[in-house]
């Protein structure tokens, strides 16, 4: 372990601190245990340490006095000295000398990091929404600032369910910071999610739609390999070099839509999921919690269409990695329903249809449900009203029936 250098720090040295390619600290020799933070941004934090691991951040240099952490720090020593923590009251005193910005970049952002496996994302997701409130001391988030922040996304079409999950992600950090006493409540308690009623559009695929978007989709990719072939023999003619004929997949769109049609994943799932994720002796695959919507693992049984798709991605792209390296494939998605002539259909309907063809194949719904990863069977209740042909059979079924015993009857 390297040995602390310490060295008593001035107000000169800690105007003058210059950031480096990594982290560093100057450790305070006046104070032990006092060290100033500097970032390679050159954002600067003073910060109070005792025991192994055990920190708190004090406050940002500039705003923070040199003289104002030495005291601030003397006095969660002396707390941890007397009572082996600091106090509640020396840690609130501590949470209003830092921005919201300061606990999320030096505190709460380490720690998702760190304990969170999607703790990059939500790091992203917290800076990109709540960039704003990142100057505001973290003692004064309020609930009118949420309030604010939701209207204008509201207004903006942002769909309740993406502007909920910013509040849970903004009510997680306060609340975190409340477990390290850095402020003494969450100021967003109570504050509850917008309430909406279950998605009633359900598009799914018709037998007939689903066959025309498996028609249009091989043909295209004939039509890949056919301008392959045809680019090639004007290669050849003019003596260039020849490409490789198209092996397997021409692109991802084909694989990826048939994947969703056979496990009704969603598509930030798929465009996730990696070859770790995938158990072929077992025919089944994992949709790990880090990227699952639901925040929660679920393990989905491979059919055998699933199955072919996966060993022709095997054989042609390699068992490494990601399965699919794309971004965005929205004008091809596209370009495949203006030829299957399919209107009023987007990428997420597939996931409809996976749960439609269950639902009229007879599987429970609670199967069902697992299968999509959906927390309450509410979400999943609205699939029992989407095959209105299956129900009238059903019905038919009855009659049918009544006609049998009346027949066995006469007899």
């Amino acid at each position: 372990m390297p040995q602390i250098r310490r060295q008593t720090l001035t107000k000169i040295m800690v105007e003058g601190v210059k950031p480096k390619a990594s982290p560093y600290r100057l450790w305070d020799a006046k104070v032990p245990g006092l060290a100033l933070r500097v970032l390679p941004s050159g954002r600067s934090t003073y910060e109070v340490h005792w025991g192994r691991n055990k920190s708190l951040a004090l406050g940002t240099n500039g705003v923070m006095t040199l003289e104002g952490a030495r005291t601030a720090a003397r006095r969660i020593l002396g707390e941890v000295a007397e009572h082996g923590a600091p106090l509640d009251a020396a840690n609130s005193e501590l949470g209003k000398n830092l921005t919201f910005g300061d606990f999320i970049s030096e505190r709460y952002g380490p720690y998702i990091l760190a304990t969170r496996k999607a703790g990059g994302d939500t790091l992203a997701a917290i800076t990109a929404q709540f960039g704003e409130l990142f100057r505001k001391p973290l003692a004064s988030i309020s609930k009118a600032d949420w309030d604010e922040i939701k209207t204008r996304r509201i207004s903006a079409g942002i769909h309740p369910s993406t502007v909920n999950r910013d509040l849970d992600r903004l009510k997680a950090a306060l609340f975190q910071a409340v477990e390290w006493k850095l402020l003494p409540d969450n100021p967003l308690r109570g504050v509850k999610r917008i309430k909406r009623g279950i998605e009633n559009r359900v598009r799914f695929l018709s037998k007939k739609e689903e066959k025309g978007l498996r028609a249009a989709l091989d043909a295209r990719e004939r039509t890949a390999k056919q301008r392959r072939d045809s680019g090639n023999k004007w290669r050849e003619a003019r003596g260039k070099e020849l490409l490789p004929a198209v092996a397997g997949y021409s692109d991802n769109l084909m694989p990826i839509v048939l994947l969703a049609l056979n496990t009704g994943m969603r598509r930030g799932e798929l465009k996730a999921l990696t070859w770790d994720d995938i158990d072929m002796p077992n025919k089944v695959l994992t949709v790990r919690a880090g990227y699952a919507k639901s925040g929660e693992t679920r393990h989905i049984p491979l059919n055998s269409e699933a199955m072919a798709v996966l060993r022709n991605l095997k054989k042609h792209n390699g068992d490494r990695g990601k399965l699919f390296d794309v971004g965005s494939f929205s004008k091809a998605w596209s370009g495949v329903l203006d030829t299957a002539k399919i209107a009023d259909f987007r990428f997420h309907d597939l996931r409809h249809t996976f749960a439609s063809n269950l639902v009229m194949a007879g599987v429970a719904l609670n199967t069902v449900r697992e299968l999509l990863g959906h927390s309450e069977i509410e979400m999943t209740l609205r699939y029992a009203h989407l095959a209105p042909s299956h129900k009238a059979e059903a019905v038919a079924a009855l009659v049918k029936r009544r006609a049998l015993r009346r027949k066995s009857i006469i007899k």
